[in-house]
């Protein structure tokens, strides 16, 4: 009798490892002060991308975030607890910290989140900022990749994972994300450009600093000709901090080097 309650004590502990477990992590707000770029101490600081369903096309895939054989489920308030992400991205080269997508019916509007490991403690940070704009289905564009390593996520947030900074990026009104669309950066990529309905709304990610330059009808009516005239009769000027902004020649003739408005 013992050896058969052994026996049958043995394989159900058996099978409970056989499987993956799952474990929820509450979101937090982003904080300034959040550092991404983790080196892991051992493998159990180390994430991996699981694809748990393959689409017709690669955006229509779909991910899982594992901890070791752990699957990590976020809880964020209201919203329903999520384990598969349509964007599942890592934001430095270690593997500790992944940039999500939560998969529902809200496509771009849907929620982003870092999940991140630091001395085998996983934490999940929330990347979504409300906002009461009246155009921000228009311009909210889930993630923008401007480069390989420069990243976009819905005019509120700028990811260099270079360095796995994550910079908040500030708004022209607190309750409304950029009503524009993203247009081009300084030579440094520190200052990014959106052209909103009648101006480029600057702002640097680095010191906070802002300028609105309004433009003339002449050049946001005709938007295919828009970058070829900025280029002719702007230029990145630092201003008295060192911070670059585009502002109008004082020289129209002057000579500007292409490179200041690669992209």
């Amino acid at each position: 009798m013992k050896i058969t309650l052994y026996a049958l004590v043995l394989s159900v502990v058996l099978f409970g490892c056989g499987g993956n477990s799952e474990k929820t992590y509450k979101a937090r707000a982003f904080a300034v002060s959040d550092d991404f770029n983790v080196f892991p101490k051992g493998s159990k600081d180390i994430l991996t991308i699981v694809k748990t369903d393959s689409g017709k096309t690669t955006a229509a895939d779909r991910f899982a975030i594992n901890t070791r054989d752990t699957t990590i489920t976020i809880e964020d308030g209201a919203n329903a607890p999520a384990k598969k992400f349509s964007v599942a991205s890592f934001i430095n080269t270690q593997k500790t910290a992944v940039l999500v997508q939560v998969d529902d019916k809200d496509g771009k509007m849907a929620p982003f989140y870092i999940i991140y490991v630091n001395g085998g403690k996983t934490e999940v940070v929330s990347l979504n900022k409300a906002s009461k704009g009246a155009e921000d289905k228009k311009y909210t564009n889930g993630l923008e990749e401007l480069t390989r390593s420069n990243l976009l996520v819905n005019n509120d947030f700028f990811i260099t994972t270079i360095n796995s900074r994550v910079y908040p990026i500030k708004r022209q009104k607190e309750d409304e994300r950029i009503q524009g669309k993203f247009f081009m950066y300084s030579s440094d990529k520190t200052t990014l450009a959106f052209l909103t309905a009648n101006a480029l709304y600057q702002v640097n990610t680095k010191t906070g600093e802002t300028f609105n330059l309004p433009l003339p009808a002449s050049l946001t009516s005709q938007p295919e000709t828009l970058v070829g005239n900025i280029q002719s009769d702007y230029t990145w000027v630092p201003n008295e901090h060192g911070t670059p902004f585009l502002k109008k020649n004082a020289d129209d003739n002057r000579i500007v080097d292409i490179k200041e408005f690669k992209h």
